[in-house]
Parts: C-alpha cells; structure tokens; sequence
C-alpha cells in the first residue's frame, strides 16, 4: 500500500514539474533602427492622426507604454552592445561606432546566462557589432549596417544572400522560421528579431513607395530653429536637413544611385528645375524625407503583426512576453533635424513597450525613468536567472507588475563620445531627472573646451531656451549628481 502511494504521488509531482517549466515566460524581443517615438501613434502627437503604427499601438493597448524611456548613449552600435551587456559604454568597452572601439564577445553578456539557465536563444536581424556572435542557440545576423535590398546575412555556417529580397521580411520570416520549425519546443525561448529599418537611408519596401504622396506631413514648431539661446554643438553640428540631408542618398532626387526608383523622376524634375530655395527647399526635403522613414516604418509594423500572429496560433500567446523598443531616438524635423547622438529629448528617448499577459495591466502607462541598461537584468529577472552584480541597471520586472520600487532612480546619466566622427556632433555627457536636464559638452570643436546647457523640461519640453548658470541652486543640484552618477557609474 505505502509503495502505491509513493508511485502516485511520483506521477503526480511529475507533471508539476514538466508545467513549472512550460510556463516559464517565453520572451520575443522586438527592436528597430533609429525609430522615433514621435512616429508611435500609442504615444500621440503630431503624426498620430496618420495610423503609422496600428500593430505597434495594439502591444499597447494591452501591455505597458513606458513614456520615459532612455538610452545612454544615442547611437547604434554602443546602445546594443548595452543592452546585451547591462553596462555603459565605457564598460563594455563599445564607446563609438568606429571599428577602433572594439567589442568583446567574450564578456558577460545576458543571453549566455539565460543559455545557461535553460533557455533557447536566437538573434535574427541587425546587430552592429563585429565578431561571432556568443550565446545564441541560432544566429543569423547582417554585415555592419546591413542593406534594405538583396541583404546579406552572416550566420555561424558563413554568408547567406538574399536576391531580390526586402531586409524587413527576410529578418521576420527568418524569425517565425526559426519559431515555427526549428528550436527545441521542450524549452522556453528568448528571441531577439532586431530590425535595420528605419535607418538611414531610408528604403522602403516596394509596395508601400506611394504611401503617404498625397499626404503633408505636420511640421514640427522648431524645424527652422536658430538655437539661438544654445551653445556652440547646436550651431556647428552636421544634423540638419537644409543642409546636411543629401538629394542623392536620402532624397532619392539627384544623381544615378536610385535612377530606377520610381520616385526618382518626379522627385529629380522638382529640383532640376530650380523652384525650390531656402526654407521652401527645406520643407520639401522634409516632406520627402519624412514619407519615406514612415513608409520604412510600416513594413516594421507589418512585422510585429505577422510575429504576434504566429505566438497566438502556436498557442504561444499566453505565456510570451513581447518587447518593442529601438536602439535609440531620432529627430524628426525637430531642431530642423534628422539623425540621433544629442542629448534632446528626441534622441535620447526611445519607445518602449511591453506585452505580458497575465502580469501587465492592459492599457498601463509607466512614467518611471529607465533606461536601456536594464534590459538585461529584466531578462534574466523573468528567467528567474541570477544578475551579476556588476550589470549597472535595473531589472523592469517591478514596474511591469504595477510597483515602484521605493529606491528606484531619480536621475538618468548619458555620455556621448564619437567626435570627431559622422555629423559632426561633440562629446558630451549629463544628467536628466523628470524635469531638468543638464548637458555639459567639452573636448575639441567646444568653446573654451567647455560649455554647458540646462532646460527646465516642465517649462520648455521642446528645449529652446537654455537657461545655464553657475549661480542656479537647481544647476548647483545637478552638477552635484552629475557627479554622483559618474562615481556610481565607474566613469573615468
């Protein structure tokens, strides 16, 4: 009779445990390329009556929108090699773009834990960081920037081309492949589909080219800011659309490169025929470049439709969290602007929003500041897998629950270090509370070597008038945490 026993309760514990690791979260992490918030209808504004991003705004709708939201260094290779290794770039040692600032893929990074832990993991998509990939069960991920045409892709078996292929759809049908066919159902999952779109050029796929044409664009209130009241950097940078902003390259409108584009006669008849000058060239060239980052947009959006599509009919759906976020900011006409690397809200704030049924409050707004250092630890909190004590975030898992952690941040810290380098924008680092914001710009191309800016964000939300001065008590405040936050942070 006791051996009976002893057998059911066996058979009974058993499936106890085989559930207990089913219903361990599954995480599908979806990430783009230099895509604004501003461009998000769940986050309103200017564009929001255009619908550019239904699939997007319906994570929202039943997961969390995060509207403060930041990266610590706005510019694409160092914001991902902080999100793989929970540290700042003077950590993990991937401070610029350039191929000097070596990434090193031997170090600590949050998907060889989750590995360890029992997860599967892949990386389909944009990754920017030279080198094999490490701790992926799978890999397949684009040379450097990538191409949005005929893409290639390196995966651990060598090079793999695309002809006559769209980047957006290959990175999302090698992803459902991968989801659908090939990892190892018995485990829980942790997938990065990591987008190029929409950066820069700004290639659209081919049936969404005539979105938009009929359509003006809203401008932004400061697209012919003077930066008057703003320090040397504002007036010497290489960001804005008058000028900055190539006919050929980004404009599809001069030249051979996009002949055979079949925007490219209307476009290129505009400016042949030399009607458009000053700031009427300006809006032009604002209109066209806003038509094509939005068209590249949808094709990201169509994606996220297609990959919440395929968890719901593998039955996937209740038990999967799913991220949307981008690698950082981007302007948009704002400041007379296009690219990211300033410490403005436009560049330094990035989307984020989370999908967790069961967990988060459908419909929720989160307000707390965070920052892409915390992705890792939030990661591996869902897994249930141990943070290092030297990852320098925050794990999110508290905030997704509804709670506020007592001890959670006042302030953010951003560094920016390329220069000289594309755009021509100077080194600078700061801090950031929910209403103030404080930049201090230094080194080479900075006046007297350094210079310094402060807005009042409550007051001046698009950062027009800078208000620095050694005598402010609240700048008195802030240089003091600045300070604070480079000790914390280990910043040399």
């Amino acid at each position: 009779m006791k051996k009976a026993q002893i057998i059911w309760t066996l058979l009974l514990l058993l499936p106890l445990s085989i559930l207990a690791q089913e219903t361990k979260p599954n995480i599908v992490w979806i990430f783009s390329d230099d895509h604004s918030y501003q461009t998000i209808g769940a986050y309103g504004g200017r564009l929001q009556h255009l619908n550019p991003t239904p699939n997007i705004d319906k994570l929202a709708e039943q997961g969390m929108r995060f509207e403060r939201s930041y990266v610590e260094n706005s510019i694409c290779a160092p914001s991902r090699a902080a999100l793989l290794t929970g540290k700042m770039s003077h950590l993990h040692g991937k401070t610029i773009n350039r191929k000097e600032a070596i990434f090193n893929h031997d170090q600590q990074q949050f998907q060889k834990i989750l590995q360890q832990n029992g997860y599967q993991t892949a990386m389909i998509g944009k990754i920017h960081l030279d080198g094999k990939m490490q701790g992926f069960n799978y890999w397949e991920v684009l040379p450097g920037q990538g191409k949005y045409y005929n893409p290639q892709f390196i995966t651990e078996e060598g090079e793999t081309n695309y002809k006559d292929r769209y980047v957006t759809e290959v990175i999302t049908e090698r992803a459902l492949n991968w989801l659908e066919k090939e990892r190892d159902k018995s485990k829980p999952f942790m997938v990065m589909v990591h987008h190029k779109a929409p950066h820069r050029n700004w290639d659209p796929a081919k049936q969404h080219m005539e979105l938009y044409e009929d359509i003006k664009i809203p401008e932004p209130d400061n697209l012919f800011d003077d930066y008057s009241t703003r320090a040397t950097p504002a007036h010497n940078q290489e960001l804005d659309i008058a000028t900055s902003m190539n006919l050929d390259r980004d404009l599809k409108a001069s030249g051979k490169l996009y002949a055979k584009d079949p925007r490219f006669t209307k476009r290129y008849k505009k400016i042949a025929s030399g009607e458009l000058k000053g700031k009427e060239l300006t809006r032009w060239k604002y209109q066209n470049y806003m038509k094509d980052y939005l068209r590249c947009i949808k094709s990201v959006d169509e994606s996220v439709g297609q990959v919440v599509k395929s968890l719901k009919e593998q039955g996937l759906d209740k038990n999967t969290i799913v991220i949307y976020s981008s690698d950082q900011g981007f302007y948009m006409g704002e400041h007379g602007w296009f690219d990211k690397r300033m410490m403005y809200e436009e560049s330094f704030r990035t989307p984020l929003i989370v999908k967790w049924p069961g967990k988060i409050k459908a419909g929720s707004v989160n307000t707390d500041l965070v920052q892409n250092i915390d992705f890792a630890e939030t990661f591996l909190d869902i897994a249930g897998a141990p943070i290092p004590n030297d990852m320098q975030g925050k794990s999110l898992v508290p905030l997704l629950e509804g709670e506020t952690p007592k001890d959670w941040r006042k302030s953010l810290y951003y560094h920016y270090y390329e220069y000289p380098g594309a755009h021509a924008v100077r080194r600078h680092e700061g801090v950031a509370t929910k209403r103030y914001k404080l930049i201090r710009f230094y080194g080479p191309g900075v006046l007297n070597n350094e210079e310094w800016e402060f807005y009042d964000l409550e007051k001046d939300p698009s950062e027009m008038n800078n208000m620095y001065s050694n005598t402010s008590n609240t700048v008195s405040k802030l240089k003091k945490e600045l300070s604070k936050l480079r000790k914390e942070y280990k910043v040399e």
